[in-house]
């Protein structure tokens, strides 16, 4: 992948807010939803999202900008700086054994003891370092093991999942970076920030796919809040329905259902509705806590002449000490 920073078009030394500000101009402009005629742009759709997770990461930006690791995030080459020494590596094994090449023929490994490169180059390359047969740190001798061909890139998705379709995990919609669509089936237990794992749907490679990586972000919602796996909900009622009872419509995130108070229910009085809150891991879902407010009318003149000559002599704050 290209640079990062080239690709999104900002410079190195871009804030977070920057940084964020750029892909999400690219990433709607770029979007395969808008662009299903155009599959370079679903190709550079992938490479916009790929940049903004190096870049958005602090660890992986400070590395990248080190130099420790290249702009897919993989190790950066391991030889590099070694070519600054002193030595001559044409014949640099020390003895023909495998504690060739000295500390201070490379300067950039820091320290004056003799380094054992054997271990490096065998993790490399699949052979012993200057070892007796051959003597190439590059495993041209006996025992020399090609690399696995490696799988394709993974590719990163944020997925935004509104609250009610969170909590009863409907089935999300989502288009893949080679402009096909599939159906996202919401695990339990989903939490904002959950990221899940689409086997094969990452960029193809020598040794098969790599795998699509999705993170789930939950919309808020205007009147729902989440606590744990339970769904909170203010509601309010009139005065004549605390005084006297009732059956009242409440929303839910599965749809609106009915539900009696009692008569006398005061103000801050919480009640419950089972079943109604986010699936847990378990499969099993939390509730809905409702807290009733009691709302006046807006116009209280016609209230003021019925409760005319009337007192309440009840004490509400005697528990307080007040």
């Amino acid at each position: 992948m290209a640079d990062p920073y080239t690709t999104l078009g900002v410079p190195r030394t871009a804030s977070e807010k920057d940084i964020k500000s750029a892909y999400r101009k690219l990433a709607k402009e770029l979007h395969p939803d808008r662009n299903q005629d155009n599959p370079k742009a679903a190709e550079r759709f992938s490479q916009v999202t790929g940049a903004y997770d190096l870049l958005s990461d602090k660890d992986k930006r400070a590395r990248y900008d080190r130099g420790e690791i290249d702009a897919d995030g993989n190790p950066a080459n391991p030889f590099a700086g070694m070519g600054g020494g002193r030595g001559n590596y044409g014949g640099g094994f020390a003895g023909g054994g495998q504690r060739g090449f000295r500390a201070e023929d490379f300067k950039g490994f820091g320290g004056g003891e003799e380094v054992d490169l054997g271990d490096i180059f065998e993790g490399l390359f699949g052979g012993r370092a200057g070892g007796g047969r051959g003597g190439s740190p590059f495993g041209n001798g006996a025992g020399q093991r090609a690399a696995p061909p490696r799988r394709g890139a993974d590719i990163t998705y944020r997925l935004r999942v509104p609250f009610a379709d969170a909590a009863t995990m409907a089935p999300q919609r989502i288009t893949l970076a080679d402009g096909k669509t599939i159906d996202l089936k919401l695990p339990p237990g989903l939490e904002d920030g959950t990221q899940m794992r689409l086997k094969g749907k990452g960029e193809q490679g020598p040794n098969g796919a790599g795998d699509g990586l999705v993170t789930i972000t939950i919309d808020p919602h205007p009147v729902f809040r989440r606590e744990g796996n339970d769904v909170l909900l203010d509601l309010p009622v009139t005065l004549d329905e605390a005084v006297n009872g009732g059956r009242i419509r409440v929303p839910t995130v599965d749809g609106p259902v009915m539900m009696t108070i009692k008569p006398g229910t005061g103000g801050g009085s919480v009640l419950r509705l089972k079943g109604k809150g986010f699936s847990r891991k378990d499969g099993t879902r939390g509730d809905q806590r409702v807290t009733l407010a009691i709302q006046l009318p807006a116009d209280l003149a016609d209230l003021s002449r019925r409760l005319e000559g009337w007192k309440d002599d009840s004490d509400p704050r005697s528990k307080l000490a007040v």
